[in-house]
């Protein structure tokens, strides 16, 4: 049986750098102990980012498409039904908010250390947010949702809220009650149809 090959340097640095700011923050972690727990040294891990601010964006960029995977292998498993599909992103997310790992959206957390500055990072996590409402988007559209557009922004907003709460409270249950808030939204969108 083939191997998997070894992550390169420059994985090991993203998925270690993943790992430390998902638990300690941006700010917190720094260049040392990135390289350190990657088994690199400094001077690799610079000829892989130019600077600290070049591994964050290549860390959200690596996140970004880990999460729409996830969400992505999640749903279009759940079932063959439009309507399902759509909440069954509710259920997606409370087994992400149960996994030892799950520390918040890293991409508000971002947004909170990076308020002010580095607009690439910024840009990032925008982008993330804007292609999950589009993706959302999609689903309601498969749904029949006579305004797609509205329904998405709805429930992109619960989902959201259903991320921040499971991580400040935290509420294991957050992703179900979530559900059902979202449930209700879709069967009056689709009433409406």
């Amino acid at each position: 049986m083939p191997q998997t090959p070894s992550p390169s340097k420059r994985e090991q640095l993203i998925h270690t750098a993943l790992t430390l700011f998902s638990r300690y923050g941006f700010h917190a972690t720094g260049i040392d102990l990135i390289a350190k727990e990657s088994g690199v040294t400094k001077r690799t891990l610079y000829a892989h980012f130019g600077s600290k601010d070049e591994l964050v964006v290549a860390t959200l960029r690596h996140l970004d498409e880990q999460l729409r995977s996830y969400f992505l292998k999640h749903t279009n498993g759940a079932c063959e039904d439009p309507k399902q599909r759509l909440l069954s992103v509710f259920d997606a997310a409370g087994f992400w908010f149960s996994e030892d790992n799950f520390f918040g959206c890293t991409f508000i957390n971002a947004i909170g250390e990076y308020a002010e500055s580095n607009d690439s990072i910024r840009q990032v996590c925008s982008e993330y947010k804007r292609l999950s409402r589009e993706w959302i988007k999609g689903l309601c559209e498969q749904a029949g949702a006579p305004n797609p557009q509205q329904l998405s922004d709805e429930l992109s907003l619960i989902l959201e809220g259903a991320i921040v709460t499971a991580q400040v409270s935290p509420q294991l249950d957050a992703a179900a009650i979530a559900k059902r808030a979202a449930t209700a939204l879709v069967e009056q969108a689709l009433k409406d149809a």
